[in-house]
């Protein structure tokens, strides 16, 4: 275990953002980079999602590992051994109930959902922006229909 004072890890916590982090600013360039047009934390959809893609109504979430829970039954014995551990395993389970709320809620508002670890998008980026042109692709939109 880290040997953080308690002072420390409290700054470490307060540091952390909920909004414009590294995974969502790599993920954002990269589509930009590409002429994809975006809202960013978009408060109209249910889960602000981190980009919304409105012309194709899909919204994408960067999810760090951590607080989204990957890997729960690896990481869930691991926070069992550590301090205040039904603290950290309640909020991280809630956050895994939350997100599941949001998808559904935006599917029945007719959205398509994408979600991608932080990890992902770091290492392959590329395959992240394929990912959501094939999502693209299926929906069938093409600039063209938009234009009628």
């Amino acid at each position: 275990m880290d040997n953080l004072t308690r002072e420390q890890r409290h700054k470490n916590m307060r540091n952390i953002k909920s909004r414009d982090t590294s995974i969502e600013l790599t993920l954002r360039k990269k589509l930009w980079e590409k002429g994809y047009r975006y809202r960013k934390n978009y408060v109209e959809l249910p889960g602000k999602p981190d980009i919304a893609l409105t012309k194709y109504k899909i919204a994408i979430f960067c999810d760090s590992e951590f607080f989204h829970g990957k890997d729960w039954e690896v990481l869930k014995p691991r926070l069992e051994a550590g301090n205040n551990s039904e603290y950290w395993k309640k909020k991280i389970e809630r956050n895994m109930e939350r997100d599941d709320e949001v998808n559904k809620a935006l599917i029945f508002l007719g959205w398509t959902v994408i979600r991608f670890w932080g990890k992902d998008i770091l290492k392959n980026c590329d395959e992240c922006i394929r990912v959501i042109e094939e999502c693209i692709f299926d929906l069938g939109i093409q600039d063209e229909d938009l234009s009628e």
